[in-house]
């Protein structure tokens, strides 16, 4: 169990801006380069294992009835369902074309809905799109898998949540970021305390695997005081997981930021503190530090796959399924095939001519290098597990670790002297 701690100093001297660790490389290291024949290329590869491995897949469902001031996810915001129609074509056309390209065999044992919000689609809708996946991949036939969806409480009829169960979803994310009544004011967000709940319960009795919650500290108008009441109001609803996530303001890239006013959000010492307390309070609640953005009870499979050194960091977070080759579908998806990513075009009418063609919508990708495998495996253990044994790296590679990572160790002294981490012959923890 790792108790956390925030050293103001510290954090202070490290403040430096760096991609999100959602992939190494990260994703603005794919280029154009990287097209339809390479991974076309890297599936036909990834199918002739002896052993293949299984399948992950992640749908991007971009719809929303209203804009979240906060989002930088690729979304589109209508209150007309008839926008649906079209794109979920697309989506089932480059299912049924991907689906001809890997091997049958391969079991589905992880699917995410994410987006926007999957479930603005209709009962009708959610269920042609899993029979969809269901007749072009080897989806499971019992609850073993992590299916999971994305849900906004708002709105949300119960009966829909019976209905993702019976389509085979067992995991559930909440989107909440705040309760108070000012901050979702300020961010376009109102959701009340008693319709998440009523969500959550539902989720509960239709045995639900795990339900988890997401928060956003930093947004405009929040306090200390008011986000406090926030994590104590979620750990009264006892989600089995937790996600807090630091709000990251960027007007420049994300239009609709621009309505946020920058005297509006919280300061960075507040934000620090918000943090410092939410941590003190999630770990008296039990909730243990899973990593980087994560907390979860000791009973759930995330904490028990980091007991196992089974723990993995994807595009959608945190997973326990780590040998699995990724499928992205819809806009903006992202694939990881063996040793390459690749992801899909953003631009829904572009998505939709390539589509019409007869193309896999790739809009551009990255092919690992021998060094790049060596790296992200090094920064997976660290990321999931705090830790690294030097020679678990140099069995798998056939590399000297201390030798082929001599600058880096140097450069780690200065962290080891600020007693971020401990450096020995064999290890980093």
């Amino acid at each position: 169990m790792v108790l956390l701690s925030l050293d103001k100093k510290l954090v202070k001297k490290y403040n430096l801006n760096s991609p999100r660790y959602t992939s190494y490389p990260t994703a603005n290291m794919f280029g154009k380069d990287f097209g339809v024949d390479q991974l076309s290329a890297a599936i036909a590869a990834s199918n002739q294992f002896c052993l293949p491995k299984p399948l992950s897949i992640y749908v991007h469902l971009p719809f929303c009835n209203t804009v979240c001031f906060y989002c930088a996810c690729n979304k589109i915001i209508t209150a007309n369902k008839k926008r649906i129609i079209p794109y979920l074509q697309d989506l089932y056309n480059e299912i049924i074309m991907k689906g001809k390209i890997f091997d049958k065999d391969r079991k589905v044992e992880q699917i995410h809905f994410g987006g926007g919000t999957p479930t603005y689609l209709n009962n009708s809708q959610l269920t042609q799109l899993m029979n969809i996946l269901n007749n072009n991949f080897n989806l499971l036939d019992d609850d073993s898998g992590d299916y999971s969806i994305e849900i906004d409480p708002r709105k949300m009829e119960l009966e829909k949540i019976v209905l993702l169960k019976n389509l085979g979803f067992n995991r559930a994310s909440i989107g909440v970021q705040d309760f108070d009544p000012k901050v979702q004011a300020a961010v376009n967000r109102n959701q009340t305390y008693d319709e998440t709940v009523s969500v959550i319960n539902e989720a509960r009795k239709c045995n639900f695997k795990s339900i988890g919650t997401d928060l956003i500290y930093g947004l405009p108008k929040q306090t200390k005081k008011s986000f406090i009441e926030t994590i104590k109001k979620i750990i009264n609803i006892s989600p089995d997981r937790i996600a807090i996530y630091n709000f990251a303001y960027l007007p420049n890239l994300f239009k609709m930021q621009r309505q946020i006013k920058k005297e509006d959000l919280p300061e960075s010492k507040t934000k620090l503190d918000m943090f410092n307390e939410a941590i003190r309070l999630l770990e008296g609640a039990g909730y243990i530090y899973i990593g980087m953005d994560h907390f979860a009870k000791k009973s759930d499979a995330l904490k028990i796959a980091q007991d196992q050194g089974k723990l993995h960091r994807n595009f959608q977070g945190y997973s326990t399924n780590s040998n699995c080759d990724i499928i992205g579908f819809g806009i903006t998806g992202i694939s990881k095939i063996n040793n390459t990513y690749s992801q899909n075009i953003k631009s829904p009418g572009e998505y939709h001519n390539a589509l019409s063609d007869k193309q896999i919508p790739v809009l551009r990708g990255y092919q690992l290098t021998f060094d790049d495998e060596i790296r992200r495996e090094v920064i997976s253990q660290l990321m999931c597990h705090f830790k690294i044994e030097f020679n678990d790296i140099e069995n798998i590679y056939k590399i000297n670790f201390n030798d082929y990572f001599s600058n880096e160790l140097n450069i780690l002294t200065s962290y080891e002297n600020d007693r971020l981490l401990t450096i020995n012959y064999n290890s980093i923890k």
